[in-house]
């Protein structure tokens, strides 16, 4: 099983980034996107079920960010839009093969149920 993250880099506040993360060798029930910035825990940022209904997002992230999936490359896209400096933080993305993921919203939020975890992106906003 193998995630990986990819996509980061340095942004100016306004502007946009895109995260991929194309996993490998999981039949998946969610990903997620998780964010740790330098001294704070990580927290969730959005995800998407396999059943391919609406992707969940972070109140922070709402209106400025899409989570889709790309099937032809096995990969789910993390589009942020209007970027600010507080967005500043290492990505990752998780997987999950827990069944409790198609029924529970509450279980996406959490990061210790996701048991595959990629290496992390760094993003950088600027202002």
């Amino acid at each position: 099983v193998q995630l990986q993250a990819s996509g980061g880099g340095l942004a100016q506040a306004g502007g946009s980034v895109r995260l991929s993360c194309t996993v490998s060798r999981l039949s998946w029930y969610a990903i997620a996107w998780f964010r740790q910035a330098p001294g704070k825990e990580r927290e969730f940022v959005g995800a998407i079920r396999s059943t391919s209904d609406s992707p969940y997002y972070a109140d922070s992230m709402k209106g400025r960010s899409t989570i889709f999936e790309d099937n032809v490359k096995d990969t789910v896209v993390l589009q942020m839009n209007s970027l600010k400096p507080e967005d500043t933080a290492v990505y990752y993305c998780a997987a999950t093969n827990r069944i409790l993921a198609l029924n529970s919203v509450q279980f996406l939020y959490t990061a210790a149920n996701y048991g595959f975890w990629g290496q992390g992106t760094q993003v950088t906003v600027s202002s």
